[in-house]
């Protein structure tokens, strides 16, 4: 019984230690030039412990050897709604990404609601996609909270599972933004001025009884207190604005209440470049291939083009569209803005360490560099060409997926 004990656990421990060889390997650093004939050591505690030129790095003995015409860090999707949307598209039973009970619910959480166990999670990771930034939908003015968790996590059990519990929460302004009420534009940035400044006065309340015993606190409000760390930017507002009118004023709401902002969508950011850069604003792009109707009529394919040239940090995302299959592909969506003009590095970077960077994780995932995290998409050729297959998927240093997509 011992000797099958101590098998199982050399084999565990061989099972976790990988290396990876590539053609092309984009560990998306420095200038984000692809090393040839490069190579990767993932060891045993799911971290990175070498990279570079195949021919500068011994493989320890005990290492199982993957290979693949190009290796990149696992892909990134910036902003999605999949775990709270599922594969089935059935409003009683996949669908929890948006309740629409009330325009401003920012405490809902997207841990609340995740499912990591849908087909339609696995079909990401199978692609390669490690990490999602997911939660609540565009839809209502605040529709909630979402959170970055990689897709190897079946269940949230705990507040340790996500790599961010609270990562962001969720607004919209412009159409999807709009319902009965508010039923205008300016109705609805009354009433985020109005509930931000119930949040100020709350935090103002909580301030005053951490500086005298006397005064009483505010009783506990998850909603208000959401808001406060919004206001106290401890949680960024990530608001979903297409038109140039709702980007001016999603800046303006920033410039009056000084939260952290990230744009979502953006889709007309091209005619407020210089005010965007100005403001030091990050962009999540729509979907590359949204269709272009209502707010996203409007759109072009070189957005994301266009951002590069002007120095505006950005990054993809599959995004959240009312039909089947409910999510895109982001590095599709990457794949598409290289056709219009990005270079094939910074398409990559832009689901890969720039996502990071925008979502505050880049000394943890992003790139292939020792010390972070192992998580790898290994392609059988150029992963910016639809035809291309992802080979192998690795998280933290287990392949978690095996056969070609």
């Amino acid at each position: 019984m011992f000797k099958f004990l101590l098998l199982f656990a050399l084999t565990a421990i061989s099972h976790a230690q990988i290396a990876v060889k590539a053609d092309l390997l984009f560990t998306m650093t420095g200038d984000l030039k692809p090393i040839k004939d490069g190579l990767v050591l993932c060891g045993p505690d799911g971290k990175i412990v070498a990279v570079g030129p195949a021919s500068e790095i011994k493989i320890p003995e005990g290492y199982k050897t993957l290979t693949a015409k190009v290796a990149t860090p696992g892909i990134i999707d910036a902003h999605s709604t999949v775990g709270l949307s599922g594969i089935l598209n059935s409003p009683k039973h996949d669908q929890e990404q948006l309740d629409q009970s009330a325009p401003i619910q920012p405490e809902l959480r997207a841990i609340d609601a995740y499912n990591g166990r849908d087909p339609l999670v696995k079909w990401l990771r199978d692609l390669g996609v490690t990490t999602v930034h997911t939660g609540h939908a565009p839809g209502t003015l605040i529709s909630g909270q979402l959170m970055v968790v990689k897709t190897n996590v079946p269940s949230i059990t705990s507040l340790k599972d996500p790599l961010v519990p609270t990562s962001a929460v969720a607004a919209s302004l412009g159409a999807k933004g709009l319902s009965k009420s508010p039923a205008t534009r300016s109705k609805a940035i009354a009433m985020f001025r109005a509930e931000f400044l119930k949040g100020q006065a709350h935090a103002r309340k909580i301030k005053a009884a951490e500086d005298d015993e006397e005064i009483e606190a505010p009783a506990p409000n998850i909603k208000m207190q959401t808001l406060v760390d919004v206001l106290n930017k401890k949680t960024p507002l990530l608001i979903n604005a297409q038109r140039h009118q709702d980007i001016a004023s999603a800046l303006r709401l920033r410039e009056e209440f000084d939260f952290d902002l990230i744009l979502d969508g953006a889709a007309e950011a091209y005619l407020l470049l210089d005010e965007i850069k100005a403001a030091g604003v990050p962009i999540i792009i729509h979907p590359t291939m949204g269709r272009p109707y209502g707010d996203l009529e409007n759109m072009t394919f070189t957005l994301a083009a266009q951002l590069h040239k002007a120095g505006i940090p950005f990054a993809f995302q599959s995004g959240y569209e009312t039909y089947v299959p409910k999510t895109r592909v982001v590095h599709f969506e990457a794949a598409l803005a290289a056709a219009y003009g990005l270079p094939q590095e910074v398409a990559l970077a832009a689901c890969t360490i720039n996502s990071a960077k925008i979502l505050g994780l880049d000394d943890k995932i992003g790139s292939l560099e020792k010390g972070k995290h192992a998580d790898l998409a290994l392609f059988d050729a150029d992963p910016l060409e639809t035809t291309t297959h992802t080979t192998h998927v690795i998280i933290d240093g287990e392949i978690v997926s095996s056969s070609a997509k």
